[in-house]
């Protein structure tokens, strides 16, 4: 029979929902676009999932991603590759996302030992990195051992997983079709993470809606999700 690689099994630990990454106090404007249908149009989870995934993920989270694992380790360049990723990013509320999320991977990382995962923190909280999210996440998962390609995989996986909990914590879908809509959606994370990749590529995103909803999602009272 046989046997699962140790390789295999890494990746499982770090894309169970269950590692303390800190997400649940985010929907990466999910919520906003819900709430705000009624000022922006239609709202249908499918098309904000197929969306999020076309139009930022593969062009830009994805992309800071893997030039972030490339750079395999080197600080100063992956504060150089944060930097780019503050500037990319145009809604507030989505860099604070970001930022709080890279955050909190970043911590967990430090406090299980992960190498420059701890120095990377202090450049952080010095003012001299940002700690976006998918910058964290090469760092990271570069260190621990995982190849481009699974840590791409996890980064997609991830983002999916965590919007289909967001929406059944807001009450748009229930746990079985949040599970439904999630298989639809590999398939298209799957032919994402297959473009190459310059390791000089730009960072490209274009969701206009929800970046409009998520600035006006700012002003509003309260809310279950902070972007």
């Amino acid at each position: 029979m046989n046997q699962p690689s140790i390789q295999l099994l890494v990746a499982l630990q770090h894309a169970d929902g269950q590692f303390p990454s800190g997400g649940f106090a985010f929907s990466q404007g999910l919520e906003a676009s819900s709430s705000l249908a009624g000022k922006l149009g239609v709202f249908e989870f499918a098309g904000f999932v197929d969306t999020q995934i076309r139009h930022r993920w593969a062009n830009a989270d994805r992309v800071a991603l893997v030039r972030a694992f490339r750079l395999a380790g080197d600080l100063d360049a992956l504060a150089e590759l944060d930097r780019e990723v503050e500037a990319s990013t145009f809604v507030e509320g989505l860099r604070s996302g970001s930022r709080r999320n890279g955050a909190a991977l970043l911590t967990t990382h430090g406090r299980l030992g992960t190498k420059g995962a701890a120095a990377y923190r202090a450049m952080v909280r010095d003012g001299r990195a940002s700690g976006h999210l998918a910058v964290v996440q090469g760092l990271a998962w570069q260190a621990i051992g995982l190849d481009e390609a699974t840590a791409v995989a996890i980064g997609g996986y991830q983002m999916v997983a965590s919007l289909g909990t967001a929406a059944v914590r807001l009450g748009l879908i229930g746990a079985i079709d949040a599970q439904a809509s999630i298989a639809r959606a590999l398939p298209e994370v799957e032919a994402a993470a297959c473009r190459p990749v310059a390791d000089d590529e730009a960072l490209r995103s274009f969701a206009p809606l929800c970046e409009i909803a998520v600035a006006m999602h700012g002003a509003s009272g309260q809310r279950l999700f902070s972007n």
